[in-house]
C-alpha cells in the first residue's frame, strides 16, 4: 500500500507554492513598516518551555503537543505556538538588557494534535508578532493596526474586530470565584472537557463549542464586570486608541483566547466564511509570560495568524494572487552537437537572469515543443546544425506564432523588451 502523508498535515505543490510566497512577501513587508524583526526558533524545544508558558491546564498541553523523548533521554516538543520560544530567545539572548520594546515577527510552522478540519492542520504554518516592554496601550493598539491593516491588504472582507479585557491576577481572581459559583449548579449538565475545567480554568468553559454548554453560560457573569481600575483604564485607553485609528470593532465580553498567559487584552479577527471556528488571527497581551519563563518582569503583546485559515479566507474572497512565475523561454535542440550548444546558451541567459529551460529528458523535437507548451513558455528557440554553423537563431513568441532572426546577444534585449 502506498505510503501517504500523516493525517492532518498537508503537502505544498509547486502549482500552489506562489500564493504562499505572495503572504509572505506581504507580511514581511508591513513587518518592515511598522518596524518588527524577523526572529527564527527552532522547530522544537524543552517541553517544559511550554509547560509554563502555555500552561498547564490547557488544552494544548493537556491534549495537543507532540511530545516526545529523544535520545539523551529528554523531552522535546514540537512547538504549539510562536509566542513561547519567541521570549525563550529573547530572554537567553539577554535582549532584555536593550533598550525596549524589542519587536520580532516570525513565520514557523507549529505542530497540535487536533482534529483536523478547515484551515486547520496538525502541522499548520503561523505568522506572529511580538513586542516586548511596552506596557502602553499603544502596543496594543498598534499589533491590532497591524493585523488589521494585512487582512485588508490580502483582500479579505466579512471579517470583524472582536475585543475584551481577561484581566488582571487580581480582578480574574474575584471573577473566577463569580464564575464559579454561577456554574456550580450546572456542573453536572457541561460536557466532561468543561468539568474538568470547572476548578483548573473555569474562563475555558465560556469558550466552549458546545451548544449545550454555550446555552448554560449565556448568562454566566463576565470578565468586564469584574475588572480593577487598571484594567478598566487599560481597556478603555484601548478602545480609544482603536477609534483614533480608524479600525472598527466589537467589544466580545465572551473572548477568553485558549492559553493561560494573556492578560488585560485579548482579540480576534472572526469570520462565518470558515466553519463554526472562524478565527483567523487572535491575540492579546501577557504582562507575565517573561517572568514564567525565567526573564526580568516585563510586558509584551502580540499576535499569531493561521496562514493556511488565511490563505482559504483569501480564496473565497477571490483576492488576487498574482500569477505563478513561469519560465521564459525554452531552448531545444536536434542532435548531439546542438544538445551541447543548448546547455550553453541556457546558462548564458541563467547567468543573466532569465528564466531559461532545456529539455532534460532529451525527447524528439515534437516531445520538446510540446514540454514547452505544457510548461507555458512565452519564447522557444530550435538549435540545429543549421543555426550553429551560421550563428543565426529563430526566436519564436509562443502567443502569437511571430518569428524573428537574432543572434545569441540579442536575446536578452528581445525578451526585456516582450
Amino acid at each position: 500500500m502506498a505510503i501517504k502523508a500523516p493525517k492532518g498535515t498537508k503537502d505544498m505543490m509547486p502549482e500552489d507554492a506562489y500564493k504562499w510566497h505572495y503572504i509572505e512577501d506581504a507580511f514581511f513587508k508591513i513587518c518592515d513598516e511598522y518596524g518588527f524583526g524577523e526572529l527564527r526558533t527552532p522547530i522544537f524545544e524543552d517541553t517544559n518551555l511550554f509547560n509554563r508558558g502555555v500552561g498547564e491546564t490547557t488544552d494544548i498541553v493537556q491534549k495537543e503537543m507532540y511530545t516526545f523523548e529523544d535520545l539523551g533521554h529528554r523531552s522535546i516538543t514540537l512547538k504549539p505556538e510562536g509566542t513561547s520560544p519567541a521570549v525563550r530567545a529573547f530572554i537567553e539572548s539577554k535582549h532584555f538588557a536593550d533598550m525596549q520594546p524589542s519587536k520580532y515577527c516570525y513565520n514557523t510552522p507549529c505542530f497540535r494534535y487536533e482534529k483536523p478540519q478547515a484551515g486547520r492542520l496538525r502541522q499548520f504554518h503561523q505568522f506572529g508578532i511580538e513586542n516586548f516592554g511596552a506596557s502602553s496601550m499603544m502596543a496594543d493598539a498598534e499589533i491590532i493596526a497591524m493585523a488589521d491593516d494585512f487582512l485588508k491588504r490580502m483582500g479579505i472582507d466579512e471579517i470583524e474586530l472582536h475585543i475584551n479585557s481577561v484581566g488582571c491576577r487580581e480582578c480574574r481572581t474575584k471573577y473566577r470565584k463569580a464564575l464559579q459559583d454561577f456554574l456550580r449548579p450546572h456542573y453536572d449538565e457541561l460536557c466532561s472537557t468543561c468539568q474538568s475545567r470547572f476548578e483548573t480554568n473555569p474562563m475555558r468553559i465560556l469558550d466552549c463549542k458546545s451548544k449545550d454548554d454555550q446555552e448554560i453560560v449565556k448568562d454566566a457573569p463576565l470578565m468586564v464586570d469584574y475588572l480593577c481600575d487598571d484594567c478598566r483604564d487599560a481597556f478603555e485607553e484601548l478602545q480609544e486608541n482603536l477609534k483614533a485609528m480608524d479600525i472598527q470593532f466589537k467589544v466580545d465580553p465572551k473572548i477568553v483566547r485558549g492559553l493561560d498567559y494573556y492578560t488585560k487584552t485579548a482579540f480576534e479577527f472572526v469570520t462565518t466564511k470558515i466553519g463554526a471556528q472562524g478565527t483567523v488571527c487572535g491575540g492579546g497581551r501577557y504582562d507575565h509570560l517573561i517572568e514564567e519563563i525565567g526573564g526580568p518582569s516585563m510586558p509584551g503583546v502580540g499576535f499569531g495568524l493561521g496562514k493556511e485559515r488565511l490563505l482559504m479566507l483569501m480564496e473565497m474572497c477571490g483576492s488576487d494572487f498574482g500569477k505563478p512565475v513561469q519560465p521564459e523561454i525554452m531552448i531545444a535542440f536536434i542532435g548531439n552537437r546542438a544538445k551541447h550548444y543548448a546547455l550553453n546558451l541556457v546558462q548564458y541567459l541563467r547567468h543573466n537572469h532569465v528564466r531559461a529551460i532545456v529539455d532534460t529528458q532529451e525527447r524528439n523535437l515534437k516531445g520538446q515543443m510540446k514540454y514547452s507548451n505544457k510548461v507555458g513558455v512565452k519564447y522557444s528557440i530550435v538549435i540545429g546544425d543549421d543555426e550553429i554553423e551560421s550563428g543565426e537563431l529563430t526566436l519564436k513568441n509562443m502567443e502569437t506564432g511571430e518569428q524573428t532572426k537574432i543572434v545569441k546577444e540579442e536575446i536578452l534585449d528581445k525578451i526585456r523588451r516582450g
